[in-house]
């Protein structure tokens, strides 16, 4: 419980913005008032608002609407214990745990659009990886942008991890092999490759993302095993259609949802699950590489709706 509670803290500290604009307007509009279907029109309003999309303020409406006429529900008081627990009960019980490789190593493809945070990220997933004990190499695949493979040299230097670079405009697959061939020659536990920022529609892109897939997965039999799609938080609903389009691009088992600390659509967290079918595996809450936290459905609910 010592350790939830702890959870509970950090991930309250980086969704500050998100509570006082959910949670907090819910609050404002429910507290003292008796349920009717007026005000159960303005909630909706206010839930789309925050970012919890369409579908999922229907649905949340459509919930307290029947518990409602059910006679189980009748002011904003019950209203907000409500939602909460309907919110709860939108994650079912999943591993979103990564997957690691018990034959060697394990490797975690990163991609996303320029902007995102993808760097930061995958600084922020080493950090953690290291925490654990597990060695990391990273591998420099965005060729393209020199300043893109700069940063992640100086966040591999800060966290004393090997980083493998190419020429600027090579080949982002001749990076990716050099990369696969030093994590097996030094057993390292984790390869982490960053990729070109690109768009679904960028078509030359996505073919340079396949043409690394299938070179890593020549020298590590069923790499990568996890590919992790970064998401700016900041963005909302944007990053959800973003979402929605690059699944269909490239097999995403994972999402990283960066600057969620930063942004008051935070309630975004809320319409991925309603709307993708793909696991939130971390969230960023801060700008350190300790300030990230795989995601925990119960943590993030109660920290929504905890005051203060």
């Amino acid at each position: 419980m010592g350790l939830f509670k702890t959870l509970i803290s950090k991930v309250k500290s980086g969704l500050t913005r998100t509570r006082n604009t959910l949670v907090g307007g819910l609050r404002s509009l429910l507290l003292g008032r008796s349920l009717s279907r007026e005000l159960m029109d303005e909630l909706e309003v206010k839930l789309i608002q925050a970012d919890v999309g369409v579908k999922t303020a229907r649905a949340l409406r459509q919930s307290l609407q029947e518990a409602w006429e059910r006679g189980e529900v009748r002011d904003g008081e019950q209203a907000l214990a409500h939602l909460k627990s309907h919110i709860q009960s939108l994650w079912p019980a999943e591993d979103r745990s990564l997957k690691f490789n018990p034959q060697g190593p394990t490797v975690i493809l990163v991609v996303g659009i320029n902007g995102a945070g993808k760097t930061t990220s995958i600084a922020k997933i080493a950090k953690s990886l290291r925490d654990e004990g597990r060695s990391v190499l990273l591998a420099a695949c965005d060729t393209f942008r020199a300043a893109a493979v700069e940063q992640l040299t100086i966040w591999s230097e800060r966290l004393g991890v090997e980083v493998v670079r190419g020429q600027q405009g090579g080949d982002p697959a001749a990076v990716a092999y050099d990369a696969a061939e030093r994590a097996i020659a030094r057993d390292v536990d984790v390869l982490i490759v960053d990729t070109a920022g690109r768009l679904h529609t960028q078509k030359h892109l996505m073919e340079q993302l396949a043409k690394i897939h299938r070179v890593i997965e020549r020298k590590i039999p069923g790499a990568p095993h996890e590919t992790i799609l970064v998401l700016d938080a900041t963005t909302g609903q944007n990053a959800i259609n973003q979402a929605t389009t690059f699944a269909q691009a490239t097999q995403v088992t994972g999402l990283f949802l960066a600057k969620l600390d930063g942004t008051a659509r935070g309630g975004m967290v809320i319409a991925i699950r309603e709307q993708l079918s793909i696991p939130v595996k971390f969230i960023g809450v801060g700008e350190t590489p300790d300030d990230v936290e795989p995601f925990d459905p119960d943590a993030f609910v109660e920290a929504l709706f905890t005051e203060g």
